[in-house]
């Protein structure tokens, strides 16, 4: 199989903490876990935790999400500090309702904070249509105006193609640019409306292999990046109500799509 890192994303399993979505994607046989904030229950006793279970799984902790702006003060500083104590390796930010220049600040702040730390860490900026930062080209212009190199852009399969984006685009974004990638499957037809869209994103997507994204051309275009797999659906929640049957299912049917890319490749 694949030597790629794949990580169980933090939105798949959102029915239990982040301490428990580490052994999960650990039973599941994930090598990585994305972890979600929440500044209202997130403490000093849940880093713990989590770096506890961490070291015991050896999994890698790729992201930390969300930071989404124009909702007023975010935890995006706190979030830094807890990415620094348990090594993860990207902080997520979405634009939300913040105007582009807002973005820009925003997003340099938390760039230059986690610079002055001397971190290994970058901050990601992740596009979506029902947000002001609403396509790649949006995402890849804020992220070239802020200037710094730990700044990043996430592409998400179901974003970019919502957004009119194609895989071919992403060949055109400067190397290093996209440092990991989200994916899940969604069907051939889009959603026409905003209310629609969010939908699809929060409770709609389709495991690898069961939609029409073209995933791997996709695949083909960022390169051996690490990937996250986002599967928040309400009927693969139904399919599998016990998160680890769910994030195994997740995990064979990204390893099926790995496996039928490195079959093709092996063929040409």
């Amino acid at each position: 199989m694949t030597e790629r890192l794949v990580s169980l994303a933090a939105g798949t399993v959102l029915d239990v903490g982040p301490e428990v979505a580490v052994d999960v994607a650990a039973a599941a046989g994930f090598g990585a876990v994305g972890l979600w904030f929440d500044g209202a229950v997130w403490d000093e006793h849940t880093t713990r935790q989590v770096a506890r279970r961490l070291r015991r799984t050896g999994l890698t902790a790729l992201d930390i999400e969300p930071v989404i702006l124009g909702r007023g003060p975010d935890d995006g500083v706190r979030m830094i500090s807890v990415a620094a104590d348990l090594g993860v390796r990207f902080v997520l930010v979405a634009s939300g309702s913040a105007e582009r220049a807002q973005v820009v600040e925003r997003l340099g702040e938390l760039c230059d904070i986690a610079a002055s730390a001397d971190l290994d860490l970058r901050i990601v900026l992740e596009f979506l249509p029902i947000f002001t930062v609403a396509s790649l080209d949006a995402a890849v212009s804020v992220v070239e105006e802020v200037g710094m190199p730990n700044a990043g852009v996430l592409v998400d399969t179901l974003h970019l193609a919502r957004s009119g984006g194609r895989p071919e685009d992403l060949l055109a974004v400067p190397a290093g640019l996209l440092p990991y990638i989200q994916i899940a499957d969604a069907p051939a037809v889009a959603p026409t409306t905003s209310t629609e869209l969010r939908e699809e994103a929060l409770h709609g997507r389709l495991l690898p292999g069961e939609g029409a994204l073209p995933l791997g051309e996709v695949l083909d275009a960022v390169g051996e990046v690490p990937l996250s797999v986002e599967l928040r659906s309400r009927d693969l929640l139904d399919r599998y109500p016990d998160p680890t049957d769910r994030a195994r299912a997740v995990l064979q049917s990204t390893q099926r799509l790995l496996a039928g890319r490195e079959s093709r490749q092996g063929h040409q």
